[in-house]
């Protein structure tokens, strides 16, 4: 707040900072980042992951785990390397991953970029609201098939009204609080872990996972363990959400939204918003298209979620496609531009080697998880989901 002298008399102004490229100041921090990032990394993947190490077991488990996390750490750096165009110090910014990818790459591959990145986001939404319904039914007296659909339809319930917040990524509160659940969900995993190899009940570990012929056979055992590959890769992609920054249907509505404004600007059921009081909340601004749009959506994700609730199935398949092109692709080609590193020098070549071995990984992983899929649908009746 300033003040400025006009004919003798002094009027408040309200002075607006700005960062170098007009845009409102951004007011992130490390705290703030880290809580965006952990809610991000530590979301409903990681209760997949028992399962995962159960069919890897504790050598090739752990391996896994500690090569994605080097490689979703790695090309992370090269992505926020490449948030701004020409360079990472002094170029212009991009707002988006899309952004980013048009910036530096341009043509097809924005193209390709965009359906890798909100198919992933469209998946990862179904994927939370059948986490998020069998986390709820779990309990020490729930039965071990109980149906889910009536925990979907709360998640949906409490998501429309979540959705309707216009500047999602701006309550760091949030994100904080939600980073602490996800250690807490962790830690109590790890708990009950604990718990039931020291009660003495019939728990079995090994080395080398799930044993062919006592618990599956060697062909069950080669698709679990690429499917449990896949997992691995849900759990640890972010990279979808890394540039906007944003927990992860926020940059679905953000495109709509910004599609529909700039075809139909003079339309008010899509640009006018209304203020409404709320009691000890302060005033909400109301826009219809958002209300209707975003309702619709969560719905249409909500109604997918009860039509294939198979968890382990489902996220490893939305791993295996998106973690090649979002986590590896797009990255490595970007800094390849952006550094104008030559073809078949040492360091384009390891970095092909590391996106070939990548993508055929990928493949693999969703091949077993449309495997799993195809077997669970042979006896499913649609609506009737279980846990």
């Amino acid at each position: 707040m300033a003040t400025m002298p006009v004919n003798g008399q002094s009027f408040a102004l309200d002075i607006v900072k700005t960062d170098d490229d007009g845009r409102l100041k951004r007011d992130g921090n490390l705290m703030s980042a880290s809580a965006h990032i952990i809610t991000a990394v530590i979301g409903s993947g990681v209760l997949s992951l028992a399962w995962a190490m159960a069919q890897l077991g504790w050598i090739a488990g752990p391996i896994s785990l500690l090569i994605f996390s080097f490689i979703t750490w790695f090309n992370s750096c090269l992505l926020a390397d490449c948030y701004r165009f020409p360079g990472p110090l002094g170029g212009t910014r991009t707002y988006t991953y899309m952004g980013a990818v048009k910036a530096h790459l341009g043509g097809i591959k924005y193209t390709l970029c965009g359906i890798s990145q909100y198919t992933n986001l469209v998946g990862t939404s179904i994927g939370y609201t059948i986490t998020a319904s069998i986390s709820m039914a779990e309990g020490h007296d729930a039965e071990c098939h109980a149906s889910t659909n009536m925990f979907m339809i709360i998640f949906g319930i409490v998501q429309v009204m979540m959705s309707q917040l216009p500047n999602f990524h701006e309550l760091v509160g949030l994100s904080t609080l939600a980073a602490i659940m996800s250690f807490a969900y962790s830690l109590i995993g790890i708990g009950l872990s604990i718990a039931a190899i020291a009660g003495g009940n019939d728990v079995k570990t090994s080395l080398t996972g799930t044993v062919v012929g006592v618990d599956v056979t060697s062909t069950e055992k080669a698709w679990n363990c690429f499917q449990a590959i896949g997992n691995i890769a849900f759990a640890y992609t972010y990279s979808s959400i890394l540039v906007e920054i944003q927990v992860y249907c926020q940059p679905i509505f953000k495109l709509v939204e910004d599609s529909c404004r700039k075809k139909w600007p003079e339309s008010g059921f899509i640009a006018n918003e209304h203020p409404v009081d709320i009691p000890f909340c302060g005033v909400f601004h109301v826009n219809s298209f958002r209300l209707l749009w975003r309702t619709a959506y969560v719905i249409a994700s909500s109604v997918m979620a009860m039509t294939f609730p198979f968890f382990n199935s489902v996220l490893g398949f939305i791993g295996a496609i998106s973690f090649w092109p979002l986590t590896l692709y797009f990255p490595v080609q970007m800094y390849i531009s952006q550094a104008r590193i030559r073809r078949f020098t040492f360091t384009w070549t390891w970095l092909t080697i590391l996106t070939v071995a990548c993508l055929i990984v990928s493949l693999a992983a969703a091949a077993a998880c449309v495997q799993g899929l195809i077997m669970q649908l042979r006896n499913f009746e649609p609506f009737k989901s279980v846990s």
